[in-house]
């Protein structure tokens, strides 16, 4: 069995490399990782809480036997930067486009280390895994976080992690077995606490966020018009206002 620490240790380290060698312009707080069996039967109920066409592990990867789901925050000056004006800020679309390259880097990376092992494992891509009509994925990154032990879900339907909600997430599947992390009970969103933060709904500029609702297309359209303004960054359809400027920004608010 691989160790926890072991793949841990792997994703911080090739992040510290990258920020020194690679010519990144982000500067990335330390990860979160987590861990879920590929048969833990919360996946094959995410057919009906995301979508039908959602993919369980196993029918991605037939020899899956772990999920290592991990959440790279964005450091401070990132968030503080977004908290400003109607569209996304330049650091935030850059921290956005470069997270995306780093996380498809890591899961070559641990796929490399897991390989050495005589270990098979699954890349899956950061983003633009979803329908386009629908605008539903077929592997939700927030949702295996979610079984993975990383957070919990926000009233803005971000993950909140210990590390707050500002960053990105990647998720790999091998077929190591690699020790579980633990699921918590606790909410780490202040709403879902005790009704008393709402702050998301109020820096969602657009109204696409309600406490009752959430509408897809509106905030999609938002996150399009973003990707027209940084196109020459490169893919870039992303907002993140919702998660800048509140309590779970960068951390988990109710600990």
């Amino acid at each position: 069995m691989i160790r926890q620490k072991s793949i841990e240790n792997l994703i911080k380290d090739f992040i510290e490399d990258s920020k020194k060698n690679l010519n990144f312009k982000t500067d990335w707080d330390e990860p979160i990782v987590g861990f879920a069996k590929a048969n833990d039967p919360l996946f094959f109920q995410l057919k009906n809480i995301v979508n039908e066409n959602h993919k369980s592990p196993n029918e991605l990867y037939s020899q899956a036997k772990t999920v290592i789901s991990y959440f790279i925050p964005f450091n401070q000056s990132i968030v503080s930067s977004n908290t400003k004006g109607k569209f996304a800020s330049t650091e935030w679309a850059i921290a956005y486009v470069e997270t995306n390259k780093i996380i498809t880097k890591i899961n070559a990376f641990l796929i490399d280390n897991l390989k050495h092992e005589s270990f098979d494992s699954l890349h899956i891509s950061p983003t633009h895994n979803y329908d386009k009509d629908l605008l539903v994925s077929y592997w939700s990154h927030k949702h295996v976080a979610y079984i993975a032990g990383l957070g919990k879900f926000g009233l803005h339907k971000m993950i909140i992690t210990e590390k707050g909600c500002s960053g990105r997430l990647g998720s790999l599947i091998t077929s190591a077995k690699i020790k579980t992390t633990n699921r918590t009970e606790k909410e780490y969103c202040l709403y879902y606490y005790n009704k008393s933060c709402k702050l998301c709904i109020d820096r969602c500029f657009y109204n696409a966020l309600k406490a009752e609702s959430f509408d897809r297309q509106k905030c999609y359209d938002v996150c399009l018009e973003n990707g027209r303004i940084y196109s020459h960054l490169g893919l870039s359809d992303m907002c993140g206002k919702c998660a800048c400027g509140v309590p779970c920004s960068l951390k988990n608010p109710v600990k």
